[in-house]
């Protein structure tokens, strides 16, 4: 009775101080943590679980070391974009133009991406003449696979197509990526624990529905770490991204809604089970001629 009598005494003197503010949260903080989770425009499930690692953190001793890895996960789940998206304006003209204007050459794989387009739109004029449909025309459009030798535009005709649809552009690079927590993140009960870098970059491009390009994927590797490209598979595959989990935030997120392009050099090092859900686009290398147009023009 004596130590807890001790203790609140203490805590008190050292809020008349202001010296509390790395321990139990004040009113003032807790008040921003709640505008920021209701601003956040969280699912149902999301919240509730924002908020009971809320109060558990209100509840917390002042010198629990533990506060701090609350406050970094409470920062995440208010950061993260629930439902912040960019407008999908998918207009055929435009894209072929913006092609045309970025890349010479390339006339197959042009042709491929703006069917691919022209697909897209189709799907999306049909969810708003039948809104009974929505739930099953917001499947995840196919996967490309951009494979081609290194400098014939890959990474640059994914900027070309998220341009010309108007939806922020996010990068990757796989290449020499050996650690499966790189992918899917760290459990929380680790130090210095983080989200996978498929989470990191989504919340850095600030919406839920970038354009995502994977640089890279057939320089995967795999040790006692784990094997990056099964982790991927859940990524990639439209049944099951709908449900995408992270290691760190121990909830479902959504990543029906990114359009994922992926980049390599070669199919052969790809494994099967990840190359079977990709629609490939061969990039040939130019001939002379055209790299003496490009170097004129471009």
């Amino acid at each position: 009775m004596r130590k807890t009598m001790l203790l609140e005494k203490k805590r008190t003197i050292e809020k008349e101080l202001g010296e509390d503010e790395f321990g139990d949260l004040s009113s003032e903080e807790s008040g921003g943590y709640k505008k920021r989770i209701k601003e956040a425009k969280m699912t149902k499930e999301v919240e509730e679980k924002a908020k009971k690692e809320l109060k558990r953190l209100s509840q917390m001793s002042p010198h629990n070391p533990e506060g701090g890895y609350l406050r970094n996960y409470l920062d995440w789940l208010c950061d993260m974009p629930w439902s912040r998206t960019t407008a999908n304006n998918v207009s055929i003209s435009n894209a072929e133009k913006i092609l045309d204007k970025d890349h010479y050459g390339l006339g197959k794989a042009k042709e491929r991406i703006l069917e691919y387009l022209a697909v897209m739109k189709i799907k999306k004029s049909k969810k708003n003449a039948d809104k009974k449909e929505k739930q099953n025309d917001e499947a995840q459009p196919t996967i490309l696979c951009f494979i081609g030798p290194p400098g014939v535009g890959k990474t640059s005709i994914g900027k070309s197509i998220a341009r010309s649809l108007g939806r922020k552009f996010v990068k990757m690079s796989l290449g020499g990526l050996k650690d499966e927590a790189e992918i899917r993140g760290h459990r929380r009960t680790y130090v210095g624990a983080m989200p996978g870098r498929i989470i990191q970059s989504i919340k850095d491009s600030g919406v839920s529905n970038p354009i995502f390009m994977l640089d890279e994927i057939d320089k995967l590797g795999s040790d006692f770490r784990g094997d990056p490209s099964a982790a991927l598979l859940e990524v990639l595959d439209p049944e099951q991204n709908k449900e995408y989990s992270d290691h760190y935030l121990e909830l479902d997120y959504d990543l029906s809604k990114v359009l994922f392009i992926t980049t390599a050099n070669t199919t052969l090092s790809i494994p099967s089970a990840l190359l079977d859900r990709m629609e490939v686009i061969e990039f040939s290398s130019y001939i002379e001629d055209e790299k003496v147009m490009i170097a004129k023009q471009f």
